[in-house]
């Protein structure tokens, strides 16, 4: 007869014996205490620890800084890069309180700020009516996670100062000798190596564009810009510049929408106090006739990227306005108006400021409260009705283009339904395709580019009318060591074959490729020339006939720009950089040199002048190997090709070291 299993040994059932005896005890809990959980996790703070998260850090300063502002305490506020990455962030505030804390004896309340989480003045309203700071986090968090800070406060004409690293004070705030022409706060801090990596460094062009943005959103700020001159040559910035915007918001909206055309001539533009809140909404809206728009949206001077309720607010409101105003004209069209036609091709920018706003978490990337969208869609929407009835002319020219927008849309979903009807399958360009306007392949040309960044430019830099631009996500698989399902299945390359409308393989057919050429515009350093061999390599095993036809090309960005004065040229590489110097600027007088660290970091203006526009750049044709005489010598060839492409991607990596080997001894500079 079996014999029965004790509990222990039958599965799935609880074992009080085995419990009972674990290790797991009080002594387990551990309780961190003052800074050390920003230490441990700087990702619950600030998001991360990459260089996102490390320019969080400047953010949450200038934040600060900027409250003092938008209270009216404040007119200016300065920021400067030193040649070692330090940042300074002073403004002529009040300056934070030096005086005993009542709750914490022996230490000051600028101590208790630097050191404590959630203290600070913005808790009940009575110091900051609104603000970007909210959960008393910002500049301890900052404090925990520099390697140095020094923290200076001038206050009735004395000067206060006290020295941290990685959150412990230094010494005790001293008083200085003497007196003080100023007031306010300055910060100045070296973020850690320890949280962020030795490398890791502030990027001027960052910093600049987050100063000048500040600058937009209040109109009463004046803010200074400085930086080492090192930086502001490698990084192709003013060394110093001083921003201030009469018209605020407008004026960005304006120099990011430069010459491009709209539809109607008129933005709407404006502001106002909130109805039944404390706080104020400004707004500059625009509708680009090319319907590419962006929305740029700030809760107190803080950017929410990710938009949220105060953006549903204002789709709202321009959706309802619009609509309202097809049916006062009659237009029973504008029935079928919605947001997607109306906002997503605007340009929007939007500034909110309200008390007690609720992010999505400390780095406050997204809005997340109702009442603001309700507040929002009832102030813009009375301005908007106004402004549309105010102008009939440029109102009937939006009124069209949101219904040939509508018709557009529900042209493409009856095809998709079409589609799925006939085909079970919807072949369509991808989402991150900015295609061309001409509809012929005639003149047209595809840029690839490395990168979100870098098709951000691209998209700025093109002739919309002939230049599409495809943006790629790092470096695409290697077709020639990866399986027929890999292929199938990567998502980039279904994006890239979709986008040139052409198929691949077996269904490659040339006479359906939508763009006379095909370009690859990768950064002009070694993870460029690997990015471009990968795409080579794919258009090569599955797309030939595109290379041997002549529709490849790649492009020539520079790798250096130097300048002289008003005298400006780009260099290829180093050897062309060498030669420029020499022959094209003569003389004893100094030369700023600048070195491009990727496509993305290019302004758009000198990426169109130097790689994009067809009368100023240059492209290399990608052909192939090429033999006349008889029809072995070809095929001898095409094996020829074939097995070097096998030697140098396939997946073979003893192959490819046999060729470093082979051929190392013809190298002659090795960048690395």
């Amino acid at each position: 007869m079996a014999r029965a299993k004790p509990k222990s040994e039958e599965p799935g059932l609880f074992d009080e014996a085995a419990a009972a005896s674990g290790d797991y005890n009080a002594s387990d809990i551990e309780v961190l205490e003052g800074l050390e959980p920003v230490r441990r996790r700087p990702g619950m703070y600030i998001g991360g620890t990459d260089d996102r998260a490390l320019h969080h850090l400047a953010a949450e300063i200038l934040d600060n800084s900027m409250d003092e502002a938008v209270a009216g305490h404040a007119d200016r506020i300065e920021m400067s890069l030193s040649e070692e990455g330090t940042l300074t962030i002073s403004d002529n505030g009040r300056g934070i309180p030096i005086d005993p804390h009542p709750k914490y004896k022996g230490k000051s309340a600028l101590e208790v700020i630097l050191t404590t989480l959630h203290s600070g003045g913005k808790f009940d309203g009575k110091v900051y009516q609104t603000s970007g700071g909210l959960h008393g986090v910002g500049l301890s968090v900052v404090n925990a996670l520099a390697s140095k800070l020094r923290v200076e406060v001038a206050r009735d004409k004395q000067l206060w100062v006290q020295e941290y690293s990685r959150g412990a004070p230094q010494g005790k705030l001293e008083k200085q000798k003497g007196t003080v022409n100023r007031r306010g706060t300055t910060i100045s801090f070296d973020p850690d190596p320890d949280i962020f990596g030795a490398k890791a460094t502030f990027e001027g062009k960052r910093l600049f564009d987050m100063a000048k943005a500040k600058a937009y959103l209040f109109r009463g700020v004046e803010i200074r810009w400085s930086c080492d001159p090192s930086v502001a040559a490698a990084e192709d910035i003013p060394e110093k510049e001083t921003f201030q915007f009469p018209d605020g918001i407008l004026d960005y909206l304006r120099s990011t929408l430069g010459e491009r055309p709209l539809v109607g001539a008129d933005i709407f533009a404006g502001r106002a106090d909130l109805t039944g809140a404390t706080g104020r909404i400004e707004w500059a809206i625009s509708w680009p006739a090319d319907g590419e728009g962006f929305v740029s949206a700030y809760c107190n001077t803080v950017p929410t990227p990710e938009g949220g309720s105060h953006v549903a607010g204002i789709r709202g409101a321009l959706t309802r306005g619009l609509k309202g105003y097809g049916e006062l004209t009659n237009n029973r069209k504008a029935s079928q108006l919605t947001a997607e036609d109306i906002s997503d091709g605007a340009a929007i920018v939007l500034s909110l400021f309200i008390a007690e706003p609720q992010f999505q978490g400390q780095t406050k990337e997204k809005l997340s409260m109702p009442e603001a969208a309700r507040i929002v869609e009832a102030q813009i929407k009375d301005h908007f009705d106004h402004h549309l009835s105010t102008d009939r002319q440029n109102a009937d020219a939006l009124l069209e283009w949101a219904i040939e927008r509508a018709e557009d849309r529900k042209r493409r979903k009856e095809d998709r339904a079409l589609k799925r009807k006939t085909a079970g399958r919807k072949s369509r360009l991808p989402g991150k395709l900015a295609d061309c306007s001409q509809s012929s392949a005639e003149g047209t040309e595809i840029f690839l580019v490395e990168g979100d960044s870098a098709g951000g430019s691209a998209k700025q830099a093109r002739n919309r009318k002939t230049q599409a631009i495809l943006p790629l996500r790092g470096k695409i698989l290697n077709v020639a060591s990866a399986s027929a399902d890999k292929l199938r299945g990567n998502q980039e390359l279904s994006d890239l074959i979709q986008a040139l409308g052409c198929g691949s393989g077996k269904t490659f057919d040339l006479s359906k490729l939508r763009y006379e050429r095909v370009v690859i515009m990768t950064d002009a350093d070694v993870d460029g020339a690997h990015i471009a061999s990968l795409l080579m390599t794919f258009f090569y095993r599955e797309m030939p006939e595109l290379v041997t036809s002549g529709h490849l090309f790649l492009a020539v960005p520079p790798l250096y720009r130097l300048a002289r004065g008003g005298d400006v040229v780009y260099a290829l590489d180093d050897a062309d950089r060498e030669r420029l110097t020499a022959e094209h600027f003569k003389g004893s007088a100094k030369i700023e040199i600048s070195r491009f660290k990727g496509l993305g970091e290019m302004p758009p203006r000198q990426l169109k002048d130097t790689t994009m526009d067809p009368d100023k750049r240059q492209l290399i044709q990608v052909s192939l190997p090429s033999a006349t005489d008889t029809d072995a010598d070809r095929a001898k060839l095409a094996k020829t090709t074939a097995q070097l492409v096998e030697q140098l991607m396939g997946r073979k990596a003893e192959r490819r070291f046999q060729f470093i080997q082979d051929n190392a001894k013809f190298v002659e500079e090795l960048d690395v």
